[in-house]
Order: structure tokens, then sequence, then C-alpha cells
């Protein structure tokens, strides 16, 4: 049997190994005293208003219970965190960054959520050369062909996960015939594209590419173009638009006619509640699942629970997580954060063989190497949950290319691989 790891001993433990590996002497650059200066400064961009909120709701929670677990301290120095709401929009994004770098002076960026503003913020990061740490933003070449040297991704790239899906649909599922129905920006196309892919690669051909625009408010101008011959649809949505977007797919007459499978954030844990029903039998794939059984989320959704009163989603794992980075890096540097090249240093080299997602690492492109989970939605009296069903473990944002080959290929774009009707 194994023993069970209270919150505390998992966050010392985790601290412990990632503090080892950034500094290959356990706890020595901790030890010192850190300057007297101030609190340690966290600009927060995320999306507080508009129809993202949801999910930056769950990533300042996230956040906010690893530096609580914490203390709200590192290496003796406290922790401020000061939070700018940019709606999910791009511009709003860069300016909020400004107010706080430029005038609040933070030592550090943590967010923003969507792939857009991902990508408009990385000039601003890498002229500043301010650490950003990237919990959730997943815009594949961030960490590839347009990768900074301030920039440090903890969570995942868009197609990363979509990857063995794409494997999995096509083995597994055995579908051979596919349509995909996602947003029409950055994260809907990259997530669409490396499913598309590996599924092509596996005998599979996907005849359609749907792209409804962020917060459609009637899907059925797209629901009305699905090909009636498709083995399943591939979607990619969240927040009020998967709700909706569910609602409307049932409403249509689709739901029990053609299978519905898709991104993990379809029926992630900050929506799934609401969809109940309409999500059941759902199967999507994703980094992390509040069902997933190992000690280490059991004490980290129990800890969530308690604390916000709601079972964590992805963006609250991936947050949560991103401040486990960065606590280590902090301790590894004695809480000298203004040494900025020091402290990215720490965070990259830091390894977490027991985060709530499973075991988690940064490769040498600063992005997360990590379990993909294959989920089904299902029903517990009542209540529905994300099962895991299948383990690929270890996956890197390469797949099985190798990093010189992958990054010879272009990025994936609205149509990079095209539908082939």
């Amino acid at each position: 049997m194994r023993q069970r790891i209270g919150r505390r001993d998992l966050l010392s433990r985790t601290l412990a190994w990632a503090g080892a590996a950034a500094t290959g002497t356990f706890w020595a650059a901790a030890r010192h005293t850190a300057r007297a200066e101030g609190p340690i400064k966290i600009g927060l961009i995320i999306p507080l208003t508009g129809v993202f909120a949801p999910n930056g709701r769950d990533m300042a929670n996230g956040l906010a219970l690893a530096l609580a677990q914490a203390g709200n301290k590192a290496a003796g120095r406290a922790i401020q965190v000061l939070t700018e709401d940019d709606q999910g929009v791009p511009a709003q994004t860069l300016t909020k960054a400004r107010k706080l770098v430029e005038l609040d002076r933070v030592d550090l960026l943590a967010g923003p959520l969507t792939a857009n503003s991902g990508y408009a913020l990385r000039d601003y990061v890498d002229e500043q050369k301010i650490p950003a740490v990237y919990p959730v933003v997943s815009s594949d070449d961030l960490t590839q062909r347009k990768g900074s040297p301030s920039l440090i991704r903890t969570g995942w790239t868009s197609s990363q996960v979509n990857h063995p899906f794409g494997e999995y649909a096509a083995k597994t599922l055995r579908y051979t015939r596919m349509a995909t129905i996602a947003y029409d920006f950055a994260f809907g196309w990259e997530t669409v594209e490396g499913f598309q892919d590996t599924f092509e690669l596996n005998g599979g051909r996907v005849v359609a590419h749907l792209w409804p625009p962020i917060g459609a408010p009637d899907y059925s101008p797209y629901l009305g173009r699905i090909p009636q011959d498709v083995d399943a649809v591939y979607a990619t949505f969240s927040g009020g638009d998967a709700l909706r977007f569910l609602q409307q797919w049932q409403a249509f007459g689709l739901e029990g006619r053609i299978p519905l499978i898709g991104n993990g954030t379809l029926t992630d844990e900050h929506i799934l509640f609401q969809e109940g029903d309409l999500a059941r039998g759902i199967v999507t794939a994703l980094h992390y699942s509040a069902a997933l059984n190992t000690p280490a989320n059991h004490d980290f959704v129990r800890a969530y629970v308690k604390a916000y009163d709601r079972v964590p989603s992805y963006y609250s794992e991936n947050s949560y997580t991103a401040g486990l980075f960065i606590l280590n890096g902090l301790e590894a540097v004695g809480g000298r954060v203004e040494n900025r090249a020091a402290f990215i240093a720490a965070v990259q080299a830091v390894v977490l063989p027991q985060a709530p997602r499973g075991p988690v690492r940064l490769d040498r492109w600063v992005n997360p190497v990590e379990n993909v989970y294959i989920r089904r939605v299902e029903l517990t009296n009542g209540v529905p949950q994300n099962t895991v069903m299948y383990t690929y473990p270890n996956v890197s944002q390469f797949w099985t290319w190798s990093p010189a080959e992958y990054l010879k290929r272009p990025v994936y774009t609205r149509d990079l691989p095209p539908a082939h009707p």
C-alpha cells in the first residue's frame, strides 16, 4: 500500500526536488537571507470579465492556493500578487502588462489565458527581459520557433495533447472520416491541426474544418455543414462557448447520431458541472483531470475544494503547478528575483515528480514534458467527471518526431494541414 502524502509534505518534497535540480546542492541557495527591500511582486494577467471569466477565476485560485501553502513567502521573502483583467483580449493583455511592469514594477509576470494574447505579449516580454511564466497559454510556436529567453511555459502546447489523441482516435476508436469544429484563432487551429496531423498519419481523413468565432451566439450555420457520412466530430471550445455548443449540438439533433470528441477544454471542470448530462460519454484529451487517481492529485483536489468550494479545473491545476515552479525558482536563488537570469535558469531546472497532473519537467525549449490523459465523461451519482481511460506518459511538444525534424516543418495554421473533402 502506498503511503499517503499530506499537502505540506507534497509541497516540501517538490520544492526539495526542484531546489536540488536547480542548484546541485540541496537548498544551498535557499539558506541565504533574502533582501529586505520589499515583497516579491507577481503581475497576474487573467480574464476576470467576458466569456473567459470562469477560466481566469480558476487560474487566480490555483496560483493563490500554491502561494498560500507556502505561507505567501519564498526564502523568507513575502510574495505579493497584483492582478489585472485583460478580458481575454490581446490588446488589453499588452496594456495591462505595460502597467504592471513599468508602473507597478513587478518582478515577474504570470498569465495570460488565450493563445493569441500569449503571442501578443511575447515581443514585449522579450524586449523588457522580464521573466514571464505562462501557466495556460498554449500557443505552439512560443516554445518552438518564437521562443524567448524570458518566457517560461509550465502548461502545454495546443497540439501537444492532440498528437497522441489523433493516434488514439484512429487506432483505438477506429474512426476513419472526421469533421472538426473549433475556435477561429490560434488555439483552435493548433488543437485541430495537431489532432489531424497524427490522425491522418494513422490512416484517418479529416473532410471538413468549421471555424466559429469566440462567443458565437448561434452554432447552427456550422452544425448544418457537418457532413452526414463522418464517423465522428472533433471540437475545441471552452467556458460558456463550450456549454452553448453542447446545448445546440443536442438541440440540432446530433447527439446520439454522430459521436463527439474533443480537446480537453470542451469538458474541463471549469464548465463540466454546468454541462452535466450534455457531456456524458464525450472523449477528450488533456494533461489533467480532477478525477486523476494519484495521492498528489487527491491532496490537491481536497485542498482546492476546501479553499474554494469547487472542484479544480485544468486552469486551476496549471496555475497551481506554475506556482510550484515559481516557488522552487525563488527558493533556489534565495529570493533574489532581481537577478532575472539566475531566477529564469532556476525555474527552467525545476523537476516536479509529483505534481497534481503527474510528473512534469521542462525541455530545453522550456516547455513541459508530461503525461497526456484520454478521458471520458462519466456520471457518478449524477455528478460528471473526466474518467481517465488511457495515459500517454512523458509526452513532449514534438511527439515522436525529433526536435530538429519537427522544427523544419511549418507551424500549424487555419488550413495547414487542409481538410480533404
